[in-house]
């Protein structure tokens, strides 16, 4: 059965505690991002117009509990005061109230006070220990300051918080517009795709995505491996790959989802060429000496660092002739202007075909977004976490729990 969603609850007058994902990039007072603040928006408007009381929480950054020093040192970089001031600009015609707090009379006392139409913003959920715990007594006590809950943090769902799963195991729950479009998209790509189905896996190390590649290979007709865990393919192929990133634990299931593929009748399309360099570059942007050499002759004292020219062609024909592609990962060092070549070529193609382009947040979603592509794809997820896990074929506790219709 489908999730409730936001607009199955009658929240006229009630109190809604809102689970947002407000984990935004900053430095220092400053949000350098703020995509995940926007993309909260609609069911936040949508509340407001409905003359809900609106209770906001999210996490930012992480807080060390263990080591008192460090526990105020990140207590103090990931204050939610920057957020809550952010909030409060894009939302002008709103009142917004800061609660310096995660539980307590203050917090108790703003919501009391809250009138329809308003919103009341919590410190960040992880001042408390308990939150990343899912500690039950915590959870009951956030669920206790509302009538329903919402949860619209995609970025968070994939994990059991007190945030995510403590208070809908108390109140009334849907998911918000956020949640609701990440899982039909995902949801869609993964169980019931436009064909051909292609996806594309990067990053570095195969053995974050051993169950993304498994469960992929059952789903999609074409799938395509790029970035650092190329090479342990490739030398699982016996291919002689120089200094390159390997994850040597790893050949033996290399081999196994290669088998997999040909006994499936999928396509797996390794780099036919890559980018070469003698050293990693250090710092990352560091200008560096590169050539392109084919993928069996990569010369032993020198390491891939991105695909070469044409794999980035034979990426991209795959990608022109599909109609459904999910991409997941960088298909080289991306934050190196020279080496961010294939993975640029990749965001291209995807920017050209007709097919639902759906990316995977996380690097790729950075990538896409800093190459200038963001608004020619047809999804950008906001959980790079929650999409990797989603494409593994797993449950995500904070959709999991949330009643259904």
């Amino acid at each position: 059965m489908a999730k409730k969603i936001v607009t199955d609850l009658n929240v006229e007058g009630k109190k809604v505690i809102v689970r947002v994902d407000f984990n935004v990039p900053h430095k220092g007072e400053v949000i350098t991002d703020d995509t995940r603040i926007q993309a909260a928006l609609p069911t936040i408007k949508y509340l407001l117009e409905h003359n809900a009381k609106v209770i906001l929480c999210s996490h930012l950054g992480k807080v060390d509990h263990k080591d008192p020093e460090k526990t105020a040192a990140d207590k103090k970089k990931n204050d939610m005061a920057i957020v809550a001031k952010r909030l409060a600009e894009v939302l002008p015609e709103t009142k917004v109230t800061f609660v310096n707090a995660t539980r307590g009379a203050e917090l108790e006392e703003a919501v009391a006070n809250l009138k329809d139409g308003e919103i009341v913003l919590m410190q960040n959920t992880r001042y408390e220990k308990g939150e990343s715990k899912n500690d039950a007594e915590l959870g009951a006590y956030w669920a206790s300051l509302a009538d329903l809950f919402v949860c619209d943090a995609f970025g968070s769902v994939h994990r059991a918080h007190a945030s995510t799963v403590g208070i809908p195991t108390h109140i009334p729950s849907a998911v918000g517009f956020l949640v609701e479009k990440e899982l039909k998209f995902l949801g869609d790509a993964v169980e019931n795709p436009v064909r051909p189905f292609v996806g594309i896996l990067g990053g570095a190390k195969v053995a974050d995505k051993l169950k993304v590649i498994s469960n992929l290979l059952e789903k999609c007709d074409t799938l395509i491996i790029g970035g650092g865990m190329a090479y342990t393919f490739l030398k699982a192929q016996g291919k002689e790959v120089g200094t390159s990133l390997v994850d040597d634990a790893q050949l033996d299931y290399c081999k196994e989802m290669m088998a997999k593929a040909e006994k499936l009748g999928k396509k797996l399309l390794l780099p036919v060429d890559t980018t070469i360099a003698a050293s990693f570059p250090d710092p990352i942007d560091a200008p560096v000496d590169v050539k392109v050499v084919p993928s069996d002759a990569i010369p032993a004292d020198m390491m891939g660092l991105d695909i070469g020219t044409e794999t980035a062609k034979l990426f991209g024909e795959e990608v022109k002739n599909a109609k459904t592609v999910v991409w997941n990962g960088p298909m080289g060092v991306f934050e190196n202007p020279v080496l961010a070549a294939g993975t640029k070529a990749v965001a291209a193609a995807l920017a050209e075909t007709e097919a639902t382009t759906i990316i995977g947040g996380g690097d790729s979603a950075a990538a896409v977004k800093q190459l200038g592509y963001a608004d020619r794809m047809s999804h950008i997820s906001t959980g790079g976490g929650a999409s990797l896990e989603f494409l593994e074929g797993n449950g995500l506790p904070g959709v999991d729990i949330i009643n259904e219709k």
